[in-house]
């Protein structure tokens, strides 16, 4: 089960197994717990249990295959597969520890250092990090105005020294720009990092797409929303032009961002701000981290961007995410122009020989005469100590994630040519040589052993990916 550390490798062609290491019974209890957590708004396909006859061979045998089928589906499904309840079911060693209390411990030290700020309720459950925890607080000086205070682990892609990292996250508060939410405060510990800022009682891009409140629960708000609509084309546009300017201004600035999908982009007063730039900076794994590994061409941070860019129009055009990437064959669109920057983005082609800059999107048709009112000048001073300083993290980062995809990539060659290996007609190819020429079998045996000898070793079992949220391109599932 550690196939999950942290977050499993999407498309390696593996599934959990359900074996004798994860007893019948344990499943079953899982099961009822997500059953139970009616929160997700989805009906959960379990098997069907009976009181007489329960232990025959045969009905053991059609349940642990119904059994199975559940634990793919639901670790296929991008939202329920970052579920605390999953992940501590399917990894319990690595996700036994308490996040909440964690946190809770953090924030009254810094309250106590600080006191300026009071908690004025916890918002539990509104993101998907399990080791990200959020409160509505507010300064003392200014008790009408809420602000959101956020604690999170650092993650596995932190490279920054900690000097470097406070030193980045002081500056923070002082970027000013129409269409990124501004930092009231920001800093870090040895092992975790605390900011403040504005609470907006609006909610963010995905909120006004599912029609759900901000304050709700992330699985309860996007896991199976009832009421699901796309924007107008205007109102595409005009996002979609404010966000590639944000982007390209950051871009500009040497300040990789790579965590872009419609939960971190505010709507206030028909304008977009994006929210947690300082995720890179912390080493976090991004939203659409299984698919970007996927794909050895998106391998910047700019590419991450542009790639979840392209989710983000895609579910600004119809509402929902896509289904499955790449998409080649598109719903009808309402926007005949907004399907050519899709293609250029999300299609097999796109995802196999490269995608437009930020830069290019800006010309498009779509976005390129689209007139922007700033009520302010951007402003954001790096020092160039610390752009060097955020160059060589931004490589480290990007080297990393050349090295996971590669090691996915040689996986699934692995796992395709050992499925090649143990099919039906191979091995009815391999008995009518043996009967030709009984000199070969000793061969096609060496062949078997060799193949055991790899899943032994665990050559076959799936790269753990400590870095992103689960399940794949080409799992279809109702919501992302």
């Amino acid at each position: 089960m550690a196939f999950m550390e942290q977050q499993p490798q999407p498309l390696s062609g593996r599934k959990p197994p359900l074996d004798d290491t994860v007893p019948l019974i344990a499943v079953i209890e899982a099961s009822q717990s997500l059953q139970s957590h009616t929160i997700s708004g989805l009906n959960l396909p379990l098997p069907p249990k009976k009181l007489l006859g329960n232990m025959d061979r045969e009905f053991i045998a059609e349940r642990q295959k119904g059994l199975q089928a559940y634990l793919n589906y639901i670790t296929r499904h991008h939202i329920l597969s970052s579920c605390e309840l999953v992940k501590k079911f399917l990894d319990t060693n690595n996700y036994s520890v308490n996040y909440t209390e964690i946190a809770l411990q953090q924030v009254s030290m810094f309250f106590r250092s600080d006191p300026k700020w009071e908690v004025i309720e916890p918002l539990k459950d509104i993101g998907w990090r399990l080791r990200k925890r959020y409160f509505l607080v507010k300064d003392k000086d200014q008790p009408k105005d809420k602000q959101v205070l956020s604690w999170v682990d650092l993650g596995p892609d932190k490279f920054l020294s900690d000097k470097d990292l406070q030193s980045a996250m002081k500056l923070l508060p002082t970027l000013s720009h129409s269409n990124i939410s501004p930092v009231s405060f920001a800093t870090t510990s040895e092992s975790s990092a605390l900011l403040i800022r504005v609470f907006s009682e609006k909610g963010t891009l995905r909120d006004h797409i599912c029609k759900v409140k901000p304050k709700e629960p992330f699985l309860k708000k996007y896991c199976n929303p009832k009421k699901i609509q796309g924007l107008e084309q205007q109102q595409i546009r005009t996002y979609g032009r404010q966000i590639l300017e944000a982007l390209k201004f950051l871009h500009d600035k040497g300040f990789p961002y790579g965590h872009l999908h419609a939960s971190n982009v505010l709507i206030e007063e028909n304008t977009c701000k994006l929210l947690d730039i300082e995720n890179s900076l912390l080493g976090l794994p991004s939203y659409y981290r299984p698919y970007v590994t996927q794909f050895r061409k998106i391998n910047t941070t700019e590419s991450i961007d542009v790639y979840s860019f392209g989710h983000l129009l895609y579910e600004m055009t119809y509402g929902r995410p896509p289904d499955a990437v790449p998409v080649d064959q598109y719903p009808t669109a309402p926007f005949s122009s907004v399907v050519s920057v899709l293609q250029s983005i999300l299609s097999t082609e796109a995802c196999k020989t490269g995608m437009p800059t930020v830069s290019q999107l800006l010309q498009t048709p779509l976005f390129n005469d689209m007139l922007l009112f700033n009520s302010e000048k951007p402003q954001f001073k790096i020092s160039s100590k610390l752009k060097e300083a955020l160059k060589s993290s931004k490589e480290c980062l990007e080297k990393r994630l050349v090295e996971e995809q590669r090691t996915i990539h040689q996986h699934k060659r692995l796992t395709r040519a050992q499925s090649h290996h143990g099919s039906e007609e191979e091995k009815r190819k391999r008995k009518i040589l043996a009967r030709k020429n009984p000199s070969v079998e000793g061969s096609a045996v060496q062949l078997l052993m060799y193949k055991d000898l790899l899943a032994g070793s665990g050559a076959s079992s799936p790269p753990t990916c400590p870095s992103s949220p689960t399940p794949l391109p080409g799992s279809g599932t109702s919501r992302l």
